[in-house]
């Protein structure tokens, strides 16, 4: 296989691969906050490998598919820029489906046969294999506007309901709540990069900020992303979480209410990456508030 190591690594898009990485033994934690039982490390590692391989087979069909939408778009991204050839990058996408699924597999293998630990969590990796494959191909989800948009946010989201399902905690009240923060911050950072990439997505993609403007998009995506906001303050006004442990949210809170101003500027890029950071420091107070 032929190719830099860097460029195979770019390909899987390694800022992506890190919250997801992340994300799963954070739904397994979450969900075992109140267990007694020792923490399953090995199925957990095995289910966060498994997806960091995954996302990563996901964003290099991503880049397959849009290798020439990218010449004008992301020209730097490794098949545009002449880094890995589309043959190169096919063979490269299917190894990683390959120890996706093994690494599945052995999560399964590595926990007490349970049918609802089992059938939740091998379920959400249908789903999301359904999804993924149906976004770039046929009905082809990422040509379709909010559609899309909600297919990489639910993929994004499902990634802490995978790891709650792993160690049996799919049911736990507090891992939707989360979910739905995920989900519907990753939903505005979606719309936004529509608005970023319109230009260059005309004649290929029927997206939002296509049909209704871009400022209708980002005024859109700013009530989304209160609706986030919604789903992170709940967990501290029903639990697990005390009341007063929502100030450790603030950070989070802050950086989201305040992308008014750069929506209003047009500041795309700017806001999009805002909205991961937000993320980010969200789940990274939801574990402070369970430890303290």
């Amino acid at each position: 296989m032929a190719g830099s190591l860097g460029a195979y690594i770019a390909l899987m898009r390694p800022k992506n691969l890190v919250l997801a990485g992340a994300t799963v033994p954070l739904g397994a934690y979450f969900a075992l906050m109140e267990a007694t039982e020792p923490f399953p490390v090995v199925a957990v590692a095995l289910h966060t490998l498994a997806v960091v391989l995954f996302t990563g087979a996901g964003n290099a069909m991503n880049d397959i598919k849009d290798a020439e939408i990218d010449k004008t778009a992301h020209p730097m991204r490794p098949i545009p820029s002449g880094q890995l050839s589309i043959q190169q990058a096919s063979r490269f996408t299917s190894l990683l489906w390959t120890l996706s699924v093994a690494g599945h597999i052995g999560g399964l293998l590595a926990v007490e046969p349970a049918v609802s630990t089992y059938l939740p969590t091998v379920l959400i990796y249908i789903l999301a294999v359904v999804l993924m494959v149906t976004y770039d191909h046929g009905p082809a989800t990422k040509n379709r506007g909010l559609s899309g948009n909600i297919v990489i946010s639910l993929l994004v989201g499902a990634v802490i309901l995978y790891g709650a399902s792993a160690v049996g905690g799919f049911a736990q009240p507090v891992i939707w709540w989360i979910f739905g923060v995920v989900f519907l911050t990753n939903l505005a950072r979606e719309m936004v990069k529509d608005c970023m990439d319109m230009e260059a997505d005309e004649g290929s993609r029927q997206t939002l900020p296509m049909t209704y403007g871009k400022e209708k998009v980002r005024m859109a995506a700013y009530v989304v992303i209160m609706g986030a906001l919604v789903c992170l303050y709940v967990p501290f006004w029903k639990g697990p979480f005390q009341f007063g442990q929502i100030a450790l949210q603030i950070p989070a809170i802050l950086t989201l209410i305040t992308l008014n101003g750069p929506m209003v500027q047009g500041k795309d890029a700017l806001v999009a990456g805002r909205i991961r950071m937000a993320m980010l420091l969200g789940l990274v107070s939801f574990i402070a508030a369970s430890v303290l």
